[in-house]
């Protein structure tokens, strides 16, 4: 546990957030080299089929992990304010909460897993491959929300060092799996989604046997958990705004996936390896958001309002650092991180020109998403959601068909920085009103 209400506030920030950029780095880099495995061992439909999957999990996982967003809100402003006894039956009602969803999601994913994937317009040479790749992922939701809920717990509390180490070794589990998997043993492109599978479950083991020795404020022993009406009333408020603009976000990718189907399944290869680069290239600004959205979390509830803006604008500082190397290294070796995935030039080509052509808006991105960690962190999330929609919605996805019909491929790639743009400004717009400062759950005398 980490107190983020004293001390310089760039250092904190940035000692927070290195953990989790770590941390999801090799959570990255683990969807690279999977996505490098399936386009070199099992052909560029296979990595189509990986890439068409993707938009529909999400879609399904966006609205629990929304709400769940809300628990890390509501533990780091109970904490900030010293509230030990709040916290945890946060912790305890956010599980339950988890724990039921999965079961939920799991049915609903594999139960209508084919209908979704024709809805999406799949091609019939991808389709079979995409289904048997989803259904066999979906098996491993309790482990997945399990998982994610305790990184989030523990972020709530100031915590960014242990994820870290229990996503390092479910990532290099899953890559050591994969390997055996698909190079080794030739079992195909299910082999790759049970792989992921069993490091998923692996990982919440390790994370329910560290917490049960060493964490005391949090307790497996189910028979004392609680699940508290107020506090998880707490959660919607803060929590639902997100899930909403998480669960749009989600039907916006698949929406941009339907219209990347109108072309061959060489796009659609491309626009999943691609996206995956693109990822990682978002990794710094995400993750200094998120540790933005702890720290004002913890620092509201302390009613610390200077030390808010001050770590803003260090955030900024360092994001817009970060994303001007990543933009310069995606302009000049594009090509070269394309012919990792696959050897087609067609693929390569429509690869390369999405990387150049969104890089160079990744600072428009990380100033979208720093000025959003710092409403999360407030608990300001439903003026965000509408900002997010409306980039999404009546921004990139109408420039996507009107750009795709008159320019082709890269059209669509346009688009997207096009929505970036939207957001940042309406998100910027918010912020300044400082509307933001009064939505926090712990009430003070005074501003």
């Amino acid at each position: 546990m980490k107190d983020l209400t004293t001390g310089n506030e760039a250092k904190l920030i940035f000692n927070f957030a290195m953990p989790m950029v770590l941390g999801n780095l090799f959570q990255q880099l683990y969807n690279v080299i999977d996505s490098a495995i399936v386009g070199r061992f099992l052909g560029d439909q296979a990595l189509a089929a990986v890439g068409a999957s993707f938009p529909i999990f999400y879609t399904l996982i966006a609205f629990v992990i929304g709400i769940g967003s809300g628990a890390t809100i509501v533990i780091s402003q109970y904490f900030g304010a010293k509230k030990l006894t709040e916290v945890k039956r946060a912790i305890t009602t956010i599980y339950i909460f988890l724990m039921f969803a999965s079961v939920v999601t799991m049915f609903v994913g594999i139960t209508f897993a084919e209908e979704i994937f024709r809805l999406l317009n799949v091609s019939e040479d991808v389709l079979p491959q995409s289904v048997d790749y989803f259904t066999t992922y979906m098996t491993g939701m309790v482990a997945f929300f399990g998982f994610n809920g305790t990184t989030s717990i523990l972020r709530g509390l100031g915590d960014s060092k242990t994820p870290l180490r229990f996503l390092i070794f479910a990532t290099i589990t899953n890559i050591t799996l994969d390997i055996l998997f698909v190079v080794v043993f030739k079992w195909g492109i299910k082999s790759v989604a049970f792989a992921t599978v069993i490091s998923q479950f692996i990982a919440f083991a390790r994370a329910i046997y560290y917490l049960q020795k060493q964490q005391h404020i949090i307790s497996f022993n189910l028979r004392k958990w609680v699940f508290d009406t107020k506090i998880f009333r707490q959660n919607i408020n803060i929590g639902l705004p997100t899930a909403f603009q998480q669960t749009f976000v989600a039907l916006g990718i698949m929406a941009l996936i339907r219209i990347v189907n109108n072309f061959d399944s060489n796009v659609l290869a491309a626009f999943t390896a691609a996206g995956r680069i693109d990822s990682l290239a978002a990794l710094p600004a995400l993750n200094l958001a998120s540790a933005l959205s702890a720290f004002v979390g913890q620092n509201l509830g302390a009613n610390k309002i200077e030390r808010i803006k001050k770590g803003l604008r260090a955030s900024l500082y360092m994001a817009w650092s970060i994303s001007f190397l990543v933009m310069v290294m995606a302009y000049f070796f594009a090509g070269n991180l394309m012919s990792l995935f696959s050897s087609s030039e067609v693929v390569i080509n429509h690869g390369k020109n999405y990387l150049i052509i969104v890089s160079s808006f990744y600072m428009v991105f990380s100033t979208m998403f720093i000025i959003h960690g710092v409403l999360r962190g407030a608990g300001a999330t439903l003026i965000p959601m509408f900002i997010s929609l409306m980039s999404l919605w009546v921004i990139r996805i109408p420039l996507a068909i009107l750009f795709s019909n008159h320019f082709g491929v890269n059209g669509i790639w346009w688009a997207i920085p096009a929505g970036w743009s939207a957001g940042m400004i309406g998100s910027l717009i918010y912020y300044l009103t400082g509307a933001w400062k009064k939505k926090g759950i712990i009430k003070h005398t005074t501003d």
